[in-house]
C-alpha cells in the first residue's frame, strides 16, 4: 500500500500492504478549567463507523473538526486516506479532500484560507501540501519541495512551520516556505509537535532514554531546547490548555499537569468502554476537546 501509514505511525512500515489501520473514532467532549483543574464532560462520537478516523484538528472558527479517514478500496484497490470535516452543529461529515493520493494530518495554515496536509504521493514521497479549506476554490500546491519525508507539522506563522521529518532518528526541523529551506532543531523526537501558546516557539516530545521522554520547548532561531515536563511512561500525546498547563492521555484516561516546576501529572478523567486514547486537539476558544480512541468493548 505504498507507504500509506507512515504519516500515521511515523515509522517505516515494511508490510503496510498486508496491514489495515486500527479501527478508531473521533470523539468530542466539553472542557473547562475549574480552579486550575480541567473538568471534562461526557464524550460524543463524531465519526462512529467501523474504520480508521484519526488526527482531529478544529477549524479556525471552532465550528467543525477536520480529520483523516481511511476508506478501503480506492483507485488502486488497497485503500487510502482522505480528509473529512464534521460540522459540530449538525454532526454531518463531508469530504474536504478526495484525491487518488492519501492525505493525513490536516492543519489550518495561519490566515484561515488553506489547510496543510501530509500527502503520500504516487511514488510514496511524503511532503507538505496546501489545499483550500473549501473544496474547489483552487488547485493544491506543494509547500516544501525538498523537505521529505514529512510526518507531522506545527505552524508558527504563514511562512514558518515546524515539521517532523522521518529518519533514523526522526528530527524536528523548522522550514521557511519562501526559501524552501529547513534546519534541524532537535533529534529523536516523537509525534506530538505543537506551537507553545503565547510564544514563538515549538514544543515536542523527545526521547531521552529507552523509557524516558520529555516535552521540550525549542527556540526556532537558536535551536535551544528547554525541558518542560517528563511525560508519563507509555504516553505519546499531549496538548496545551489555555492557562499554559498540559493535558495528556494514557490508556483510557486523561492526565493534567499544571504549569511550573515541580508539578506532576494527575488523572482527571477516565472513559469506560474506551482504550488507547490518542491525538488530542483543543478548540480555538479552549472549551471543546477532540480526541481519538479505540472501542474498548470485547
Amino acid at each position: 500500500m505504498r507507504l500509506l501509514f507512515l504519516a500515521v505511525l511515523a515509522v517505516p512500515v515494511a508490510s503496510a500492504a498486508a496491514q489495515a489501520p486500527p479501527p478508531t473514532d473521533v470523539y468530542l467532549a466539553s472542557i473547562k478549567l475549574g480552579r486550575g483543574t480541567p473538568v471534562i464532560g461526557a464524550p460524543s462520537n463524531l465519526t462512529h463507523r467501523a474504520g480508521f478516523d484519526n488526527q482531529p484538528y478544529f477549524t479556525p472558527d471552532g465550528r467543525a473538526v477536520l480529520y483523516s479517514s481511511y476508506r478501503p478500496g480506492g483507485p488502486n484497490g488497497t485503500g487510502q486516506s482522505d480528509i473529512f470535516m464534521v460540522d459540530l452543529a449538525s454532526g454531518r461529515s463531508t469530504p474536504i479532500i478526495e484525491t487518488p493520493e492519501s492525505e493525513y494530518s490536516a492543519t489550518p495554515i495561519p490566515g484561515g484560507r488553506e489547510i496543510a496536509v501530509i500527502r503520500v504521493e504516487r511514488d510514496s514521497t511524503q511532503r507538505l501540501w496546501a489545499f483550500p479549506l473549501k473544496p474547489g476554490a483552487s488547485q493544491p500546491r506543494l509547500l516544501l519541495e525538498r523537505v521529505k519525508p514529512v510526518g507531522y507539522q506545527a505552524w508558527l506563522d504563514e511562512r514558518t512551520v515546524g515539521v517532523f521529518v522521518l529518519g533514523a532518528p526522526p528530527t524536528l526541523q523548522v522550514a521557511d516556505l519562501v526559501t524552501g529551506d529547513a534546519r534541524i532543531l532537535l533529534p529523536s523526537i516523537g509525534r506530538a509537535l505543537r506551537q507553545v501558546p503565547g510564544k514563538r516557539a515549538l514544543s515536542v516530545n523527545q526521547q531521552i532514554s529507552d523509557s524516558t521522554w520529555w516535552i521540550m520547548e525549542v527556540d526556532p532561531v537558536s535551536a535551544k531546547a528547554t525541558p518542560l515536563a517528563r511525560m508519563l511512561p507509555g504516553s505519546d500525546f499531549y496538548i496545551w490548555l489555555t492557562d499554559g498547563s498540559l493535558l495528556s492521555s494514557l490508556g483510557n484516561a486523561l492526565y493534567h499537569r499544571r504549569s511550573g516546576a515541580g508539578s506532576d501529572w494527575v488523572k482527571v478523567k477516565t472513559f469506560d468502554g474506551m482504550k488507547s486514547i490518542t491525538r488530542l486537539a483543543l478548540s480555538p476558544r479552549g472549551d471543546r476537546l477532540a480526541f481519538v480512541a479505540e472501542d474498548g468493548a470485547p
